[in-house]
This record gives structure tokens, C-alpha cells and sequence, in this order.
């Protein structure tokens, strides 16, 4: 039935009239029925003009750079003061508990360096491809600007993430114990189409990609994957990288751990093996129970963690609906399922994806969930496109033994006490 016109006529006191008798409005009918409205009526926060309503604020200032509001100061990188001797060769944490969604915003990315932040003038940086190849050639940002370039939204993990937490629980919070992690478009040029333009000699097989810290920080890259997906990147999110994040040029390896994504990308050298024989990679080599080691294990491992609730993201409203977010990617491609548990692992539930479902890209899942105020375990369990599933802890001990500190992707577990914290635990 098409009601009449005048039916839809609501002065504003009628409305806030109705708002006060009647609670919150915007809840789903069923919960909205069932739990009691937070503000009583007549509740100032609606019911009178507000200071922000009645006054003109800030115009737009010429020359400014956003930033966040005042409110949201405390959403930060941290560090772990005692994690490495000097800040120059540290790590700085993403606050995963603090975002939704999959992209991290720039001046949240976690920052990883070996010899501090290299200060780069883009007007005289160059980048040098030699070796195996039919003629060497340097680069300018100009000429490399002049050559087709992509976009693709691909997450970063250092391989050391989690690494802390091999023998057992050991940080009570999400930004430090796998906040070494973010997810950004990257813009650049395809590392095949700068290959191609130097020309592979007969019995290319791997590079050896270079930045222009202070460390001279190198790692070997499979030729194969150069050609498969690998980016020479100069924005992310937009804009030009940040000078933490490899400001003008870093290297892209989708899936792959992030010591390969080398920055301020200075040399890429054309050889016929990789330059671990030479000690490259040989520093990331991972120590196995029966005393061999896993080596060139770029991959990363399929893996999820809840970002909230978390030791850094309590539970303030008490007993009632409670939103269980996080996140779930895969150095194989994509993250297909999410299994949450609320009691150690025991029962398991599906949460939902929402958002975009890229490869190489975070996942953000959801659980709507009713908590009663008991004691939880909460944990997430990911699967991904090549059939793999996260491990507990005990299976990847088993598996792998505890001298390592790379590419731990175990099942991490929150509990939830009555009182709404929660801390980081072992679970049998």
C-alpha cells in the first residue's frame, strides 16, 4: 500500500521527540529488542545542541599535510625498547588491533631496518642492472618512470614475525607479537619489463638485488619469480613511499618474506646462482630438530591472527554482542576460509570475508558473536588456495623444532576473562 504524502512529514521536534522515547535508533530489530538502550531518554548527547554544531571550525589551511584526529593520537608505531641494541637496526610495530579493514594507513607501516633510514635524493639515485645480461645499464627515476607500470595491493611480513613467540607465549599484545605486517598498493614497474630492457644472457637464473643504505643490505630473488610478479615500486597507497619504507624505489615480491623487498633499491646483478654460496641468504636459514636447516624458504606460510578483542583491544561493554575481527593472508595467494574458536581450539566456528579478495592481499574476517561473560579462548585458524591450514604451536614445534625465530604462523590464542581483558596464553 502506497501511504499518503503527509505520512512522511516529521518536524524535528517530533524526531528528537521520538528519539527519546523510543532509545537508540539504527540497531537490527531482534537485538535492538532484547537489549536494554544504553542512554536513558532525554539524553543531552542527542537532545542538545552539541559544541561542535554551533560554531565554525578550522578552514582549510594551505600547505598542510592531513593527519588523524587529536582523539586518535594514540594509534601509533611502538617498539620493543629491548629487542635489539640500537633503534637504527630495529623494528617498529604495526597497531593491528587499532585498523579495520585490510589497508594500512602509510605512517602506520611497520619499519625494519639494518643500518637506519637511508635519506635518499631522488635526482641522484640511480639504479644499476649488470651482470649476466647483454648490456648493462643505469637508470635514472626519470627513465624508469617512462615504462609501464601496474598496481597491485600486496601484504608485507618480515620473516621474524611472531618469531618471539616460537617457545610460548611471550607479549601481551597483537602490534608486537604480529605487528610486523601491513598490507598497501604498491605502484611501480614490473622487474621484467627493466630485465628485459638490459637483455638476460643464456644461463640467467638468479639476481642479486641491492639497496643504498647504509648497510648495503642484499638478498638473492630467484629469477623466476623477478619475471613472475616482482615490482620496482616508487608509491604506495597513492603516494611517493615514505622514506622508512624505501623512499624513492624499493622492490615488491608479492607473497615472498619481506628481507627481499629490498628499499632504497640502488643494483640488481644478473648471476647464475644464488649468492647465498656467498653468505647471503645463508642468514636465514632456519635450524630443524634432526640438525639439518630449511633454506631458501621465501614463501609465506598461511596464516591469520584476531586483531580484536586483544590484550591491546579489550572488551569495555561487557556481556552482550561482541564483534570478533581480524585478518588472514597466504605467501600461496589467498586465504579461503576462516575457522574461529572460542574455547581453545575445540569447537570451531566460520566467520565471514569482507572486503576486497585479492591475491597476495590480507583478508578481514568477521565472527558476530553473543558473549555471556564467561572465560574465553579465542583463536583463528586460516586456510588457503594450496589446501595448507595454520598449525598450532605444538605441531609446528614438532615439526620444526624452537631454534628458530622465522616464519612462525602457529595458532595464536587470546584468553577473555570475565572482567573483558584478555592476555596472551598457551593452549595444550
Amino acid at each position: 500500500m502506497i501511504l499518503p504524502r503527509k505520512s512522511f512529514r516529521l518536524s524535528r521536534r517530533r524526531l528528537l521527540k521520538g528519539l527519546a522515547a523510543g532509545g537508540v535508533l539504527g540497531a537490527s530489530s531482534a537485538r535492538a529488542a532484547e537489549a536494554p538502550a544504553e542512554a536513558p531518554a532525554g539524553d543531552p548527547a542527542i537532545l542538545e545542541p552539541r559544541p561542535w554544531s554551533t560554531s565554525l571550525g578550522p578552514g582549510v589551511e594551505d600547505g598542510s599535510y592531513g593527519v588523524p584526529a587529536p582523539q586518535e593520537a594514540h594509534v601509533v608505531r611502538r617498539t620493543v625498547p629491548w629487542l635489539t641494541a640500537d633503534p637504527a637496526a630495529s623494528v617498529s610495530f604495526t597497531p593491528l588491533h587499532e585498523l579495520d579493514g585490510i589497508i594500512t594507513p602509510n605512517g602506520l607501516c611497520f619499519e625494519r631496518h639494518h643500518s637506519g633510514i637511508a635519506e635518499v635524493e631522488p635526482d641522484g639515485h640511480r639504479l644499476m642492472i649488470h651482470g649476466l645480461v647483454g648490456r648493462p645499464l643505469i637508470f635514472t627515476m626519470r627513465d624508469l618512470l617512462r615504462f609501464p607500470r601496474e598496481s597491485h595491493v600486496c601484504f608485507l611480513e618480515c620473516a621474524a614475525n611472531t618469531g618471539m613467540e616460537w617457545r610460548g607465549a611471550q607479549l601481551d599484545g597483537v602490534q608486537f607479537t604480529h605487528g610486523m605486517l601491513h598490507c598497501v598498493e604498491y605502484v611501480g614497474v614490473p622487474l621484467r619489463h627493466v630485465l628485459a630492457e638490459a637483455g638476460l644472457r643464456a644461463g640467467a637464473s638468479w639476481l642479486l638485488v641491492e639497496g643504498a643504505d647504509g648497510a648495503g643490505m642484499s638478498r638473492s630473488l630467484p629469477l623466476a619469480k623477478a619475471l613472475e610478479d616482482c615490482l620496482i615500486a616508487f608509491r604506495m597507497n597513492g603516494e611517493a613511499l615514505r622514506p622508512e619504507q624505501g623512499y624513492p624505489l624499493r622492490l615488491v615480491v608479492p607473497g615472498w618474506e619481506g628481507n627481499l623487498w629490498i628499499k632504497w633499491l640502488r643494483r640488481i646483478e644478473v648471476g647464475d646462482a644464488p649468492w647465498g654460496q656467498r653468505e647471503e641468504t645463508s642468514r636465514y636459514t632456519e635450524l630443524l630438530p634432526d640438525g639439518r636447516a630449511r633454506r631458501h624458504s621465501f614463501e609465506m606460510e598461511v596464516k591469520s591472527v584476531v586483531t580484536s578483542p586483544s590484550p591491546q583491544a579489550p572488551v569495555r561493554h561487557g556481556k552482550g554482542p561482541l564483534v570478533i575481527s581480524g585478518l588472514a593472508w597466504s605467501g600461496a595467494g589467498r586465504a579461503t576460509r576462516v575457522d574461529v574458536s572460542l574455547d581453545g581450539g575445540r569447537d570451531w566456528r566460520p566467520a565471514r570475508f569482507s572486503g576486497p579478495d585479492l591475491r597476495f592481499a590480507l583478508r578481514r574476517f568477521y565472527l558476530d558473536a553473543e558473549w555471556d561473560g564467561s572465560e574465553w579462548l579465542i583463536q583463528s585458524r586460516a586456510m588457503d588456495e594450496a589446501g595448507r591450514i595454520q598449525p598450532t604451536r605444538r605441531q609446528l614445534q614438532a615439526a620444526r623444532g624452537v631454534n628458530s625465530i622465522y616464519h612462525n604462523n602457529a595458532i595464536q590464542t587470546w584468553r577473555l576473562a570475565p572482567d573483558g581483558s584478555l592476555e596472551n596464553v598457551d593452549v595444550e
